[in-house]
């Protein structure tokens, strides 16, 4: 990977002429992302990642921390004890510079050192999930790191409504994949890097997961755009 994600979000923090990245899935065209978006503070934030600090408490893993903005709120303004972690070594080095007390390059299916009372993953946490196939194994390990009344906050957005409509309501999507996976690709300045699964979970599919896989799944609340967070916990 060339990380083309992590040396936008780095060349925004040092001023090394950012540029917009630009996104593309298989069920959409080319589409520009502002890099500054990922520095916004809280009161630029959605109101389902307002929420989701709002309700994080203790010692708490940031997965996928980008450029540490939700880490930072925590941090500074609720004085949690925060550990935020990238497979980008460029965010994660974005989010020292910006003053992240704790911060690892680390893939979440290996990382092990503690447990935590609040697991986040935000800006469709289930993103990183990949597959469905996979979605098991991640929450498998979630569950392995959270203390006995931790919890995982993570957001996603049903994709539904991308698909063409049927007169009898049904919609048209594929027959041989779950609907809400994809490949994603980013380019940046001029650079394209190799496309990658993503995955969008809607709630049913998320709660069935979760619930196999010994987790309490309640929904915390919907967006304006098909979006939701979710909060699950250790079922007993």
């Amino acid at each position: 990977m060339k990380d083309l994600f992590g040396r936008a979000i780095l060349d925004y923090q040092t001023s090394n002429s950012p540029q917009d990245l630009i996104t593309e899935t298989t069920i959409s065209e080319e589409d520009e992302m502002s890099v500054a978006y990922l520095f916004r503070e809280y009161d630029s934030m959605p109101l389902i990642e307002q929420k989701a600090l709002t309700l994080s408490y203790g010692k708490t893993l940031d997965v996928g921390a980008g450029a540490g903005s939700h880490s930072l709120y925590l941090q500074n303004e609720k004085h949690l004890d925060v550990t935020a972690i990238d497979i980008s070594q460029q965010a994660i080095q974005t989010c020292a510079l910006r003053g992240v007390k704790n911060a690892a390059v680390a893939d979440i299916l290996t990382w092990d050192t503690e447990k935590f009372d609040t697991i986040l993953l935000l800006m469709n946490g289930t993103g990183i999930f990949g597959t469905l196939e996979k979605t098991s194994r991640f929450l498998e390990k979630l569950r392995s790191l959270l203390k006995p009344n931790g919890q995982i906050l993570i957001d996603s957005s049903d994709i539904i409504y991308m698909f063409d409509q049927d007169e009898d309501g049904s919609y048209s999507v594929p027959a041989d994949t779950y609907y809400g996976e994809l490949e994603f690709t980013i380019s940046y300045k001029g650079e394209k890097e190799e496309s990658f699964p993503w995955l969008y979970l809607d709630y049913n599919t998320l709660q069935n997961i979760a619930v196999a896989n010994n987790l309490a799944c309640e929904l915390v609340a919907e967006g304006e755009h098909y979006d939701y967070l979710a909060r699950l916990t250790l079922l007993h």
